[in-house]
Protein backbone atom coordinates (compact mmCIF):
# COMPACT_ATOMS: atom_id res chain seq x y z
CA UNK A 1 0.00 0.00 0.00
CA UNK A 2 1.37 3.43 -0.95
CA UNK A 3 2.26 5.87 1.78
CA UNK A 4 -0.39 8.57 2.35
CA UNK A 5 0.65 11.81 0.66
CA UNK A 6 0.60 14.89 2.92
CA UNK A 7 1.14 18.54 1.98
CA UNK A 8 2.33 20.82 4.83
CA UNK A 9 1.72 24.55 4.20
CA UNK A 10 3.24 27.15 6.52
CA UNK A 11 5.24 30.31 5.87
CA UNK A 12 7.07 29.80 9.17
CA UNK A 13 10.05 27.64 8.28
CA UNK A 14 10.59 26.08 11.73
CA UNK A 15 6.97 24.91 12.06
CA UNK A 16 6.91 23.66 8.46
CA UNK A 17 10.05 21.59 8.90
CA UNK A 18 9.04 20.28 12.33
CA UNK A 19 5.77 18.91 10.98
CA UNK A 20 7.56 17.56 7.91
CA UNK A 21 10.14 15.60 9.90
CA UNK A 22 7.53 14.31 12.39
CA UNK A 23 5.20 13.03 9.65
CA UNK A 24 8.01 11.49 7.62
CA UNK A 25 9.08 9.54 10.69
CA UNK A 26 5.48 8.32 11.01
CA UNK A 27 5.56 6.86 7.50
CA UNK A 28 3.95 9.62 5.43
CA UNK A 29 5.10 10.92 2.04
CA UNK A 30 5.48 14.63 2.86
CA UNK A 31 5.70 17.66 0.59
CA UNK A 32 6.45 21.11 2.04
CA UNK A 33 5.06 24.41 0.72
CA UNK A 34 6.47 27.69 2.07
CA UNK A 35 3.19 29.56 1.70
CA UNK A 36 -0.31 29.61 0.24
CA UNK A 37 0.79 30.69 -3.23
CA UNK A 38 3.29 27.85 -3.51
CA UNK A 39 0.70 25.36 -2.15
CA UNK A 40 -1.96 26.29 -4.71
CA UNK A 41 0.56 25.95 -7.53
CA UNK A 42 1.51 22.50 -6.23
CA UNK A 43 -2.17 21.44 -6.01
CA UNK A 44 -2.65 22.11 -9.72
CA UNK A 45 -0.24 19.31 -10.63
CA UNK A 46 -0.31 16.91 -7.66
CA UNK A 47 -2.94 15.13 -5.56
CA UNK A 48 -2.70 14.65 -1.80
CA UNK A 49 -4.55 12.58 0.76
CA UNK A 50 -4.22 15.25 3.44
CA UNK A 51 -3.23 18.92 3.69
CA UNK A 52 -2.14 20.72 6.86
CA UNK A 53 -2.23 24.46 6.32
CA UNK A 54 -1.58 27.45 8.52
CA UNK A 55 -4.41 29.97 8.49
CA UNK A 56 -2.60 33.32 8.56
CA UNK A 57 0.11 33.57 5.92
CA UNK A 58 1.50 36.41 3.82
CA UNK A 59 -0.07 36.99 0.37
CA UNK A 60 -2.33 33.90 0.28
CA UNK A 61 -3.97 32.59 3.48
CA UNK A 62 -5.04 29.13 4.56
CA UNK A 63 -8.70 29.58 3.55
CA UNK A 64 -7.58 30.18 -0.04
CA UNK A 65 -5.55 26.97 0.15
CA UNK A 66 -8.61 25.17 1.52
CA UNK A 67 -10.79 26.45 -1.33
CA UNK A 68 -8.21 25.42 -3.94
CA UNK A 69 -7.86 21.96 -2.38
CA UNK A 70 -11.61 21.33 -2.47
CA UNK A 71 -11.81 22.60 -6.03
CA UNK A 72 -9.04 20.36 -7.38
CA UNK A 73 -9.61 17.32 -5.14
CA UNK A 74 -12.83 17.38 -3.05
CA UNK A 75 -11.94 14.12 -1.27
CA UNK A 76 -8.68 15.51 0.15
CA UNK A 77 -8.71 15.95 3.95
CA UNK A 78 -7.70 19.47 5.09
CA UNK A 79 -6.60 20.46 8.61
CA UNK A 80 -6.42 24.18 9.37
CA UNK A 81 -3.92 25.33 12.03
CA UNK A 82 -3.59 28.82 13.53
CA UNK A 83 -2.17 30.69 16.50
CA UNK A 84 -4.95 33.30 16.22
CA UNK A 85 -8.12 31.32 16.76
CA UNK A 86 -11.55 32.90 16.52
CA UNK A 87 -15.07 31.54 16.28
CA UNK A 88 -15.69 33.26 12.95
CA UNK A 89 -12.66 31.81 11.19
CA UNK A 90 -13.30 28.36 12.65
CA UNK A 91 -16.90 28.38 11.41
CA UNK A 92 -15.84 29.60 7.96
CA UNK A 93 -13.14 26.93 7.69
CA UNK A 94 -15.59 24.16 8.61
CA UNK A 95 -18.17 25.49 6.12
CA UNK A 96 -15.54 25.37 3.38
CA UNK A 97 -14.94 21.67 4.14
CA UNK A 98 -12.08 21.58 6.66
CA UNK A 99 -11.88 18.31 8.59
CA UNK A 100 -10.70 20.04 11.80
CA UNK A 101 -9.47 23.38 13.14
CA UNK A 102 -6.46 23.34 15.51
CA UNK A 103 -4.87 26.10 17.54
CA UNK A 104 -1.16 26.57 18.20
CA UNK A 105 0.63 25.47 20.23
CA UNK A 106 -0.41 21.83 19.90
CA UNK A 107 1.19 18.56 20.95
CA UNK A 108 2.74 16.50 18.18
CA UNK A 109 1.08 13.33 19.52
CA UNK A 110 -2.26 15.11 19.35
CA UNK A 111 -1.91 16.15 15.70
CA UNK A 112 -0.58 12.68 14.76
CA UNK A 113 -3.70 11.10 16.25
CA UNK A 114 -5.97 13.57 14.44
CA UNK A 115 -4.19 12.86 11.15
CA UNK A 116 -4.48 9.09 11.64
CA UNK A 117 -8.22 9.39 12.37
CA UNK A 118 -8.76 11.73 9.41
CA UNK A 119 -6.99 9.40 6.97
CA UNK A 120 -8.87 6.38 8.30
CA UNK A 121 -12.15 8.17 7.69
CA UNK A 122 -10.98 9.10 4.18
CA UNK A 123 -10.07 5.47 3.50
CA UNK A 124 -13.56 4.35 4.51
CA UNK A 125 -15.16 7.08 2.39
CA UNK A 126 -13.03 6.08 -0.61
CA UNK A 127 -14.05 2.43 -0.13
CA UNK A 128 -17.72 3.39 0.06
CA UNK A 129 -17.40 5.50 -3.08
CA UNK A 130 -15.69 2.63 -4.91
CA UNK A 131 -18.38 0.20 -3.78
CA UNK A 132 -21.13 2.56 -4.94
CA UNK A 133 -19.44 2.87 -8.33
CA UNK A 134 -19.06 -0.89 -8.55
CA UNK A 135 -22.73 -1.33 -7.64
CA UNK A 136 -23.66 1.17 -10.32
CA UNK A 137 -21.60 -0.76 -12.87
CA UNK A 138 -22.97 -4.14 -11.79
CA UNK A 139 -26.63 -3.14 -11.51
CA UNK A 140 -26.94 -0.07 -13.70
CA UNK A 141 -26.34 0.43 -17.40
CA UNK A 142 -22.68 -0.44 -16.85
CA UNK A 143 -23.69 -4.04 -16.21
CA UNK A 144 -24.67 -4.58 -19.85
CA UNK A 145 -22.22 -6.09 -22.30
CA UNK A 146 -22.96 -5.83 -25.99
CA UNK A 147 -22.86 -3.63 -29.06
CA UNK A 148 -25.57 -5.25 -31.19
CA UNK A 149 -28.42 -3.12 -32.47
CA UNK A 150 -30.91 -5.02 -30.32
CA UNK A 151 -29.02 -4.31 -27.10
CA UNK A 152 -28.44 -0.67 -28.05
CA UNK A 153 -32.20 -0.31 -28.45
CA UNK A 154 -32.80 -1.90 -25.03
CA UNK A 155 -30.30 0.41 -23.32
CA UNK A 156 -31.82 3.47 -24.98
CA UNK A 157 -35.27 2.48 -23.72
CA UNK A 158 -33.90 1.95 -20.20
CA UNK A 159 -32.33 5.43 -20.26
CA UNK A 160 -35.53 7.07 -21.46
CA UNK A 161 -37.85 5.32 -18.99
CA UNK A 162 -35.76 5.16 -15.82
CA UNK A 163 -36.99 8.50 -14.44
CA UNK A 164 -40.69 7.77 -14.98
CA UNK A 165 -43.08 5.82 -12.74
CA UNK A 166 -44.74 3.96 -15.62
CA UNK A 167 -45.02 0.20 -15.44
CA UNK A 168 -42.61 -1.77 -17.61
CA UNK A 169 -43.16 -5.14 -19.26
CA UNK A 170 -39.99 -7.07 -20.12
CA UNK A 171 -40.26 -10.07 -22.42
CA UNK A 172 -37.65 -12.50 -23.65
CA UNK A 173 -36.56 -16.10 -23.46
CA UNK A 174 -35.17 -17.59 -20.25
CA UNK A 175 -31.60 -16.54 -19.65
CA UNK A 176 -31.69 -13.30 -21.66
CA UNK A 177 -31.28 -11.09 -18.57
CA UNK A 178 -34.76 -9.79 -17.74
CA UNK A 179 -33.99 -9.23 -14.05
CA UNK A 180 -30.74 -7.50 -15.02
CA UNK A 181 -32.77 -5.00 -17.06
CA UNK A 182 -35.23 -4.50 -14.19
CA UNK A 183 -32.36 -3.81 -11.78
CA UNK A 184 -30.81 -1.37 -14.25
CA UNK A 185 -34.08 0.57 -14.53
CA UNK A 186 -34.25 0.77 -10.73
CA UNK A 187 -30.58 1.70 -10.37
CA UNK A 188 -30.81 4.48 -12.97
CA UNK A 189 -34.01 5.91 -11.46
CA UNK A 190 -34.59 8.35 -8.58
CA UNK A 191 -35.74 5.27 -6.62
CA UNK A 192 -32.23 3.79 -6.51
CA UNK A 193 -31.94 4.45 -2.77
CA UNK A 194 -35.19 2.58 -2.15
CA UNK A 195 -35.59 -1.21 -2.08
CA UNK A 196 -35.56 -3.44 -5.14
CA UNK A 197 -37.77 -6.44 -4.41
CA UNK A 198 -37.80 -9.35 -6.84
CA UNK A 199 -40.10 -12.37 -6.87
CA UNK A 200 -40.45 -15.24 -9.32
CA UNK A 201 -44.20 -15.76 -9.46
CA UNK A 202 -43.76 -19.25 -10.85
CA UNK A 203 -41.97 -20.32 -7.65
CA UNK A 204 -44.77 -19.19 -5.28
CA UNK A 205 -47.57 -21.72 -4.57
CA UNK A 206 -50.89 -20.41 -5.91
CA UNK A 207 -52.53 -20.65 -2.50
CA UNK A 208 -49.92 -18.33 -0.99
CA UNK A 209 -49.62 -15.81 -3.83
CA UNK A 210 -52.08 -13.25 -2.45
CA UNK A 211 -50.50 -13.29 1.01
CA UNK A 212 -47.00 -13.14 -0.50
CA UNK A 213 -47.79 -10.05 -2.56
CA UNK A 214 -50.14 -8.10 -0.28
CA UNK A 215 -49.46 -9.51 3.20
CA UNK A 216 -51.93 -10.76 5.78
CA UNK A 217 -53.06 -10.08 9.33
CA UNK A 218 -52.63 -12.55 12.15
CA UNK A 219 -55.39 -15.17 12.25
CA UNK A 220 -56.74 -14.37 8.79
CA UNK A 221 -56.33 -18.01 7.72
CA UNK A 222 -55.11 -21.28 9.15
CA UNK A 223 -51.39 -21.00 9.78
CA UNK A 224 -51.34 -17.18 9.90
CA UNK A 225 -49.69 -17.07 13.31
CA UNK A 226 -48.29 -13.56 12.76
CA UNK A 227 -49.00 -10.55 10.58
CA UNK A 228 -46.82 -9.96 7.49
CA UNK A 229 -46.48 -6.86 5.33
CA UNK A 230 -46.14 -8.50 1.88
CA UNK A 231 -43.86 -7.69 -1.04
CA UNK A 232 -45.71 -4.57 -2.17
CA UNK A 233 -45.23 -2.99 1.25
CA UNK A 234 -41.62 -4.18 1.40
CA UNK A 235 -40.95 -2.40 -1.92
CA UNK A 236 -42.55 0.88 -0.81
CA UNK A 237 -40.46 3.78 -2.11
CA UNK A 238 -38.66 1.48 -4.54
CA UNK A 239 -39.32 -1.07 -7.27
CA UNK A 240 -41.19 -4.39 -7.28
CA UNK A 241 -40.16 -6.85 -9.99
CA UNK A 242 -42.67 -9.59 -10.76
CA UNK A 243 -40.96 -12.22 -12.91
CA UNK A 244 -43.12 -14.75 -14.80
CA UNK A 245 -46.22 -12.59 -14.35
CA UNK A 246 -48.36 -15.03 -16.37
CA UNK A 247 -48.02 -17.58 -13.54
CA UNK A 248 -50.12 -15.50 -11.10
CA UNK A 249 -53.52 -17.17 -10.53
CA UNK A 250 -56.67 -15.46 -11.84
CA UNK A 251 -58.01 -14.89 -8.32
CA UNK A 252 -55.04 -12.63 -7.55
CA UNK A 253 -54.91 -10.78 -10.88
CA UNK A 254 -57.95 -8.64 -9.98
CA UNK A 255 -56.32 -7.48 -6.78
CA UNK A 256 -53.06 -6.82 -8.63
CA UNK A 257 -54.89 -4.68 -11.18
CA UNK A 258 -56.45 -2.61 -8.39
CA UNK A 259 -53.04 -2.14 -6.73
CA UNK A 260 -51.69 -0.74 -10.00
CA UNK A 261 -54.68 1.52 -10.67
CA UNK A 262 -55.30 2.88 -7.17
CA UNK A 263 -51.76 2.56 -5.78
CA UNK A 264 -53.10 0.97 -2.63
CA UNK A 265 -53.31 -2.57 -1.26
CA UNK A 266 -55.31 -4.46 1.34
CA UNK A 267 -53.76 -7.29 3.32
CA UNK A 268 -55.56 -10.62 3.52
CA UNK A 269 -58.02 -10.47 6.45
CA UNK A 270 -57.69 -6.69 6.85
CA UNK A 271 -60.44 -4.07 6.42
CA UNK A 272 -58.17 -1.11 5.70
CA UNK A 273 -56.49 -0.06 2.48
CA UNK A 274 -52.87 1.07 2.62
CA UNK A 275 -51.37 3.55 0.17
CA UNK A 276 -48.15 2.40 -1.54
CA UNK A 277 -45.48 4.10 -3.60
CA UNK A 278 -44.09 1.32 -5.78
CA UNK A 279 -42.89 1.18 -9.36
CA UNK A 280 -43.94 -2.12 -10.90
CA UNK A 281 -41.84 -3.99 -13.45
CA UNK A 282 -43.16 -7.28 -14.79
CA UNK A 283 -41.52 -9.92 -16.96
CA UNK A 284 -42.38 -13.11 -18.79
CA UNK A 285 -40.68 -15.64 -21.04
CA UNK A 286 -44.05 -16.57 -22.55
CA UNK A 287 -45.66 -15.01 -25.59
CA UNK A 288 -48.10 -12.65 -23.90
CA UNK A 289 -50.58 -12.67 -26.78
CA UNK A 290 -50.80 -16.44 -26.38
CA UNK A 291 -51.20 -16.02 -22.61
CA UNK A 292 -54.08 -13.62 -23.25
CA UNK A 293 -55.74 -16.05 -25.64
CA UNK A 294 -55.37 -18.89 -23.14
CA UNK A 295 -56.76 -16.78 -20.31
CA UNK A 296 -53.57 -16.89 -18.27
CA UNK A 297 -53.43 -13.10 -18.30
CA UNK A 298 -56.28 -10.59 -18.10
CA UNK A 299 -56.47 -8.18 -21.02
CA UNK A 300 -57.02 -5.11 -18.81
CA UNK A 301 -54.04 -6.09 -16.64
CA UNK A 302 -51.89 -6.67 -19.72
CA UNK A 303 -52.46 -3.13 -20.97
CA UNK A 304 -51.73 -1.75 -17.50
CA UNK A 305 -48.44 -3.62 -17.38
CA UNK A 306 -47.44 -3.10 -20.99
CA UNK A 307 -47.15 0.69 -20.84
CA UNK A 308 -43.43 0.48 -21.67
CA UNK A 309 -42.58 -2.79 -23.45
CA UNK A 310 -38.97 -3.98 -23.59
CA UNK A 311 -38.10 -7.11 -25.54
CA UNK A 312 -34.73 -8.80 -25.00
CA UNK A 313 -33.44 -10.55 -28.12
CA UNK A 314 -32.12 -14.10 -27.72
CA UNK A 315 -28.37 -14.57 -27.94
CA UNK A 316 -28.62 -16.30 -31.32
CA UNK A 317 -29.93 -12.99 -32.72
CA UNK A 318 -27.02 -10.97 -31.32
CA UNK A 319 -24.05 -13.19 -32.15
CA UNK A 320 -21.76 -10.16 -32.53
CA UNK A 321 -22.04 -9.79 -28.74
CA UNK A 322 -20.69 -13.29 -28.04
CA UNK A 323 -16.96 -12.32 -28.08
CA UNK A 324 -17.63 -9.39 -25.72
CA UNK A 325 -19.66 -11.56 -23.36
CA UNK A 326 -17.03 -14.31 -23.39
CA UNK A 327 -14.28 -11.79 -22.54
CA UNK A 328 -16.45 -10.33 -19.77
CA UNK A 329 -17.18 -13.72 -18.21
CA UNK A 330 -13.54 -14.83 -18.45
CA UNK A 331 -12.40 -11.72 -16.59
CA UNK A 332 -15.14 -12.02 -13.97
CA UNK A 333 -15.03 -15.76 -13.33
CA UNK A 334 -11.25 -16.20 -13.46
CA UNK A 335 -10.95 -13.54 -10.74
CA UNK A 336 -13.60 -15.29 -8.64
CA UNK A 337 -12.01 -18.75 -8.86
CA UNK A 338 -8.42 -17.50 -8.71
CA UNK A 339 -7.22 -18.73 -12.11
CA UNK A 340 -5.07 -16.79 -14.58
CA UNK A 341 -7.15 -17.28 -17.72
CA UNK A 342 -6.36 -14.63 -20.34
CA UNK A 343 -8.70 -15.43 -23.18
CA UNK A 344 -10.11 -17.94 -25.64
CA UNK A 345 -8.60 -19.42 -28.80
CA UNK A 346 -9.99 -18.37 -32.22
CA UNK A 347 -11.21 -21.94 -32.80
CA UNK A 348 -13.06 -22.06 -29.49
CA UNK A 349 -14.54 -18.61 -30.09
CA UNK A 350 -15.79 -19.76 -33.49
CA UNK A 351 -17.58 -22.69 -31.79
CA UNK A 352 -19.15 -20.35 -29.23
CA UNK A 353 -20.26 -17.92 -31.94
CA UNK A 354 -21.94 -20.59 -34.06
CA UNK A 355 -23.76 -22.42 -31.26
CA UNK A 356 -27.53 -21.89 -31.03
CA UNK A 357 -27.59 -21.02 -27.25
CA UNK A 358 -31.09 -22.18 -26.25
CA UNK A 359 -30.24 -21.10 -22.67
CA UNK A 360 -29.01 -17.70 -23.86
CA UNK A 361 -26.56 -15.63 -21.79
CA UNK A 362 -27.05 -17.75 -18.67
CA UNK A 363 -25.99 -20.85 -20.61
CA UNK A 364 -22.98 -19.03 -22.08
CA UNK A 365 -21.84 -17.94 -18.63
CA UNK A 366 -22.17 -21.51 -17.34
CA UNK A 367 -20.13 -22.85 -20.27
CA UNK A 368 -17.33 -20.31 -19.67
CA UNK A 369 -17.32 -21.07 -15.93
CA UNK A 370 -17.11 -24.82 -16.59
CA UNK A 371 -14.23 -24.29 -19.03
CA UNK A 372 -12.30 -22.14 -16.56
CA UNK A 373 -12.84 -24.43 -13.57
CA UNK A 374 -12.02 -27.67 -15.38
CA UNK A 375 -9.37 -26.26 -17.72
CA UNK A 376 -5.68 -25.84 -17.00
CA UNK A 377 -4.50 -23.45 -19.73
CA UNK A 378 -4.33 -19.66 -19.85
CA UNK A 379 -6.15 -19.73 -23.19
CA UNK A 380 -9.39 -21.70 -23.37
CA UNK A 381 -9.37 -24.06 -26.33
CA UNK A 382 -12.04 -26.17 -28.00
CA UNK A 383 -11.15 -29.10 -25.72
CA UNK A 384 -12.28 -27.04 -22.71
CA UNK A 385 -15.80 -26.66 -24.11
CA UNK A 386 -18.67 -29.16 -23.66
CA UNK A 387 -18.69 -31.62 -26.59
CA UNK A 388 -22.25 -30.81 -27.66
CA UNK A 389 -21.26 -27.24 -28.57
CA UNK A 390 -19.14 -28.49 -31.43
CA UNK A 391 -21.95 -30.46 -33.05
CA UNK A 392 -23.52 -28.55 -35.93
CA UNK A 393 -27.24 -27.94 -35.67
CA UNK A 394 -29.48 -30.11 -37.76
CA UNK A 395 -30.62 -28.52 -41.00
CA UNK A 396 -34.22 -28.88 -39.83
CA UNK A 397 -33.49 -26.60 -36.86
CA UNK A 398 -32.34 -23.70 -39.04
CA UNK A 399 -35.02 -21.09 -39.75
CA UNK A 400 -35.59 -21.34 -43.52
CA UNK A 401 -38.53 -20.77 -45.79
CA UNK A 402 -38.93 -21.75 -49.43
CA UNK A 403 -41.06 -19.17 -51.30
CA UNK A 404 -43.99 -20.57 -53.27
CA UNK A 405 -42.54 -19.48 -56.65
CA UNK A 406 -39.17 -20.98 -55.72
CA UNK A 407 -35.79 -19.18 -55.56
CA UNK A 408 -32.42 -18.81 -57.25
CA UNK A 409 -30.27 -21.01 -54.99
CA UNK A 410 -26.94 -19.79 -56.41
CA UNK A 411 -27.90 -16.14 -55.90
CA UNK A 412 -29.12 -16.89 -52.38
CA UNK A 413 -25.87 -18.67 -51.46
CA UNK A 414 -23.87 -15.80 -52.93
CA UNK A 415 -25.77 -13.30 -50.77
CA UNK A 416 -25.18 -15.41 -47.65
CA UNK A 417 -21.46 -15.75 -48.46
CA UNK A 418 -21.18 -12.00 -49.14
CA UNK A 419 -22.80 -11.15 -45.80
CA UNK A 420 -20.57 -13.52 -43.82
CA UNK A 421 -17.47 -12.04 -45.44
CA UNK A 422 -18.68 -8.56 -44.47
CA UNK A 423 -19.30 -9.68 -40.89
CA UNK A 424 -15.87 -11.33 -40.65
CA UNK A 425 -14.16 -8.17 -41.88
CA UNK A 426 -16.13 -6.03 -39.44
CA UNK A 427 -15.30 -8.40 -36.59
CA UNK A 428 -11.57 -8.32 -37.32
CA UNK A 429 -11.32 -4.63 -38.13
CA UNK A 430 -10.56 -5.43 -41.78
CA UNK A 431 -7.61 -7.77 -41.12
CA UNK A 432 -8.03 -10.31 -43.92
CA UNK A 433 -5.97 -13.17 -42.47
CA UNK A 434 -8.01 -13.16 -39.27
CA UNK A 435 -11.26 -12.88 -41.23
CA UNK A 436 -10.23 -15.92 -43.29
CA UNK A 437 -9.56 -17.86 -40.06
CA UNK A 438 -13.01 -16.97 -38.74
CA UNK A 439 -14.61 -18.33 -41.91
CA UNK A 440 -12.43 -21.46 -41.98
CA UNK A 441 -10.94 -20.80 -45.42
CA UNK A 442 -7.38 -20.24 -46.62
CA UNK A 443 -6.11 -16.71 -47.21
CA UNK A 444 -5.96 -17.40 -50.98
CA UNK A 445 -9.59 -18.56 -50.99
CA UNK A 446 -10.57 -15.50 -49.01
CA UNK A 447 -8.87 -13.13 -51.49
CA UNK A 448 -10.62 -14.91 -54.34
CA UNK A 449 -13.99 -14.41 -52.64
CA UNK A 450 -13.23 -10.73 -52.09
CA UNK A 451 -12.68 -10.34 -55.83
CA UNK A 452 -15.73 -12.43 -56.64
CA UNK A 453 -18.00 -10.19 -54.58
CA UNK A 454 -16.26 -6.99 -55.72
CA UNK A 455 -15.20 -6.18 -52.17
CA UNK A 456 -12.24 -3.95 -52.80
CA UNK A 457 -9.13 -5.13 -50.97
CA UNK A 458 -8.03 -1.55 -50.45
CA UNK A 459 -11.23 -0.53 -48.63
CA UNK A 460 -11.23 0.32 -44.93
CA UNK A 461 -13.02 -2.94 -44.16
CA UNK A 462 -10.40 -5.07 -45.89
CA UNK A 463 -6.99 -4.07 -44.56
CA UNK A 464 -4.01 -6.37 -44.77
CA UNK A 465 -2.46 -7.70 -41.51
CA UNK A 466 0.00 -4.82 -41.50
CA UNK A 467 -2.76 -2.25 -41.97
CA UNK A 468 -1.78 -1.47 -45.62
CA UNK A 469 -3.99 -1.94 -48.59
CA UNK A 470 -3.85 -5.58 -49.60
Amino acid sequence: MAEPRVLVVDDERSMRELLGITLQQSGYDVTLAEGGESAIKTLRSQAFDLIITDLRMRKVDGLAVLRAAKEHSPETVVLVVTAFASTETAVEAMKLGAYDYLTKPFKLDEIKLIIANALERKRLQDENTALRRQLQRERGLGSFVGRSRGMRDVLETVRKTADSVSTVMITGESGTGKELVARAIHQESPRRKGPFVSVNCGAVPHGLMESELFGHVKGSFTGAVASTEGLFAAADGGTLFLDEIAEIPQSVLVKLLRAIQEREIRRVGDTRDVKIDVRLIAASNRDLRTALAEGALREDLFYRLNVIPIHLPPLRERREDVPLLVAHFIQKISAEVGKAVRGVSPEALAVLEHYHWPGNIRELENVVERAIVLGSDEILGVDALPPHLGHPREVQEMPMELPAPGLDLEAMLDRIEYRYIQMALERTGGVQTRAAELLGVSFRQFRYKLQKHALRAGSRAARSPEGRAG
